[in-house]
């Protein structure tokens, strides 16, 4: 039981169109704002999800989408998907294209097909000059060249690379977002990284139903539990939670463009 409610919460990564929400996702969406939740930004992964995105972002008002395709969806796109984003990002509702990057932490998917797929989001996000949501798993080195043919901004989400990575990303003008990971234990290396961030560069995350932190890990995860995420930061940056919350808030609103 959380005694003490952190406000103004802004959830900047979250996968509400998961099936692990299918039998309770209206009953969690509702209650949020009562739990300090002021934002949220419903993410997509594929292209079918990029429309189911849309929708829920429709019925809630604090609710914003993105919409992109993910490194492990890639193999099976529609030959007008590019046309399909470009359509859907007019929405009002639609404030980034992502999740789009590289993983190459699975092998079976084809790096040089990767690498094309993401080229040509970033290409959109350029034309639309829209933000990009940025997955990078063990792909850091390329995920630098490529990002340095465009002129965007961003976050790279869900960051798990070290300290020395995240500095090159800051000066090339990205934000970093970090979620439950750093909660957990034996967690060495995105706790250097977090210490490397200026608050002024950081966002938070959930990446629900994902990375539920702990004393939850394991669990599935939705965006009040961004509370235990932010007393880590305040304990590793000696920052109040509450200021945490608002100048996380307050980048991710400048980022996204939401007033």
């Amino acid at each position: 039981m959380i005694d003490n409610i952190i406000k103004n919460i802004f959830d900047s990564h979250s996968h509400y169109n998961d099936e692990k929400f299918d039998d309770n996702r209206d009953e969690i969406l509702k209650s949020l704002p009562s739990k300090g939740i002021d934002k949220i930004i419903n993410v997509s992964a594929s292209e079918k999800d990029a429309y189911d995105c849309v929708n829920l972002a429709e019925k809630y008002d604090y609710i914003f989408a993105s919409v992109g395709v993910h490194p492990y969806e890639i193999e099976n796109l529609s030959q007008d998907y590019i046309y399909n984003l470009e359509s859907l990002s007019k929405n009002k509702k639609v404030v980034a294209i992502g999740e789009i990057g590289l993983d190459y932490y699975n092998n079976n998917i084809d790096k040089d097909l990767q690498k094309k797929i993401f080229e040509d989001q970033l290409a959109l996000a350029s034309e639309l000059k829209m933000p990009v949501i940025i997955h990078a798993r063990e792909a850091d080195q390329d995920i630098i060249n490529i990002l340095k043919k465009f002129k965007l901004s961003g976050v790279i989400h869900c960051f798990s690379s070290d300290k020395e990575i995240a500095k090159i990303l800051i000066q090339m003008g990205y934000y970093i977002s970090f979620t439950g990971v750093i909660t957990f234990k034996n967690n060495r290396k995105q706790l250097e990284s977090l210490s490397a961030v200026p608050i002024e560069r950081l966002l938070i995350e959930t990446d629900c139903p994902y990375m539920a932190p702990e004393p939850h890990r394991g669990k599935i995860c939705d965006s009040s539990m961004l509370y235990y995420i932010i007393k880590k930061i305040e304990n590793i940056k000696n920052i109040p939670a509450q200021e945490i919350a608002d100048i996380t808030n307050k980048n991710a609103k400048e980022l996204f463009n939401i007033k």
